[in-house]
């Protein structure tokens, strides 16, 4: 075959100094740049100013591959029970269970409540029947309780919660990680519904929102300071004031009204009553710890409410004149004849001035959660206090009960349809706890001694 005569003067030059070969027809195929080409690829140097504590790669640094040993065998799962109602708890080994959470929200179904409550023991103590009438309307629903340090006491005497965190609610200004923490904690939960107690403004109800719930719930100022709140809420409940607890006994009210609402096929739930649920462990201790004074079982007469500057004392906030000095208890415990009376304290800087005004006309007990507190009621004869949180768990237990209330207004919130409860009121009339008329706190007193009961 003959060459075209025009492609032996064709030349193909590079800015590369290649080696030519002399082939006319292949001259694009050259050998790689030798070792003296000025085009040497070389490693870029680190700089050692973006990083100045970076020492370098280590050289006796093994890198393995992250399963030698082949992947982790899962665990042996429970073998499956044929007569097990519940069909949706069987899934395949090492899968999880995905919520159906579409569905949950058609028919308005919780599986998983949280409430976040503010407040001390007495206010938590009132959320009883709320928490109740949760269990009863969405049954099989998982209850947890957000709550402070004191108020997380008061459920050791409620058998409906599952978890109790304790975390301050009413601090304005909680640590950041303790605040960003209790926002993983709540979020890693899925809950279903989550109900707040706390009267919210733009951030608690940030707050709630970002616990990805898929229904929220709260109190809300009743004033300028809830302005945002809504963006973030599903319900809100707007009190007649700022402070929530000033509602007595019915504070939760319109929290009570939504949750008991009727449904399609659902009629309105009713509320229950005050309950509370005394473990055998705890009236174990608190029987020995009284029996240990010389003290016995349905012999005895608590009374509680001495005055004190301690947190244990158990008021409520919507009543903060509710303590009386010891000097007006002794005149009362005199009254006492039929049974020993037990003087309980919040705080042991308290025994010393109590023994030195009573005497041995009474037994000291020191006392400061409302777990032990309600055992101890629940084996006595009777209860006289004060408008603490005493008072609510003698109803509770169904015990006769002389309360000395600062007016009769506070009396007619905090103990509705006391003659039908089997509580003796007192009131006094200024206005003022201290200047309550003790005599007729003794003719009570007199009258409590003669019920069957207390005999």
């Amino acid at each position: 075959m003959a060459t075209l005569p025009h492609l032996h003067s064709l030349s193909f030059h590079t800015p590369c100094s290649f080696q030519h070969t002399k082939s006319p027809t292949l001259p694009f195929l050259a050998l790689p740049p030798s070792s003296s080409s000025p085009f040497t690829v070389s490693s870029k140097k680190k700089n050692p100013w973006l990083d100045p504590f970076d020492p370098g790669e280590d050289p006796d640094m093994e890198i393995i591959t992250p399963f030698p040993d082949g992947k982790q065998e899962e665990d042996p799962s429970f073998p499956a029970n044929p007569s097990n109602p519940y069909g949706f708890l069987k899934f395949p080994e090492g899968y999880n269970v995905e919520l159906a959470s579409l569905a949950l929200k058609v028919r308005g179904d919780v599986r998983r409540c949280c409430c976040l409550m503010s407040g001390g023991v007495y206010e938590n103590l009132l959320y009883f029947p709320v928490i109740q009438l949760i269990k009863n309307r969405y049954p099989g629903v998982d209850i947890d309780i957000i709550a402070s340090p004191r108020g997380k006491q008061t459920y050791e005497l409620n058998k409906n919660v599952r978890w109790a965190n304790p975390y301050d609610l009413d601090d304005d200004f909680p640590e950041p990680a303790e605040y960003t923490d209790m926002i993983g904690v709540l979020k890693g939960r899925y809950y279903d519904l989550v109900l707040s107690t706390k009267l919210a403004g733009f951030g608690h109800a940030a707050f709630m929102f970002m616990t990805s719930a898929r229904d929220k719930a709260s109190y809300v100022y009743p004033n300028v300071n809830r302005v945002g709140s809504g963006l973030f809420l599903q319900e809100i409940f707007i009190p007649p004031s700022s402070n929530l607890s000033e509602g007595g006994y019915h504070m939760y009210n319109q929290m009570i009204e939504w949750i008991g609402r009727p449904g399609k096929n659902v009629p309105r739930e009713p509320v229950p009553p005050l309950k509370v649920s005394i473990s055998k462990k705890l009236r174990a201790y608190v029987a020995e710890k009284y029996t240990k004074e010389g003290v016995e079982k349905g012999k005895y007469v608590v009374i509680h409410g001495v005055q004190s500057d301690s947190v244990a004392s158990m008021q409520s906030r919507g009543d903060t004149d509710s303590l009386l000095p010891i000097l007006l208890w002794a005149e009362i415990v005199k009254e006492i004849s039929d049974a020993k009376p037990i003087i309980v304290i919040p705080h042991e800087k308290e025994r010393e001035e109590v023994e030195e005004i009573v005497g041995d006309a009474a037994t000291i007990l020191f006392m400061t959660t409302p777990g032990k507190l309600a055992a101890l009621i629940d084996d006595s004869a009777g209860v006289i206090c004060t408008n603490t949180v005493a008072v609510q768990l003698a109803l509770a237990r169904n015990k006769p009960c002389v309360a000395l209330f600062s007016s009769e207004e506070k009396a007619q919130v905090f103990v509705p349809e006391a003659e039908v409860k089997n509580c003796t009121v007192i009131a006094s009339k200024t206005g003022k706890l201290i200047d309550i008329d003790v005599e007729a706190a003794k003719s009570a007193v007199k009258s409590l001694g003669k019920t069957p009961v207390f005999a």
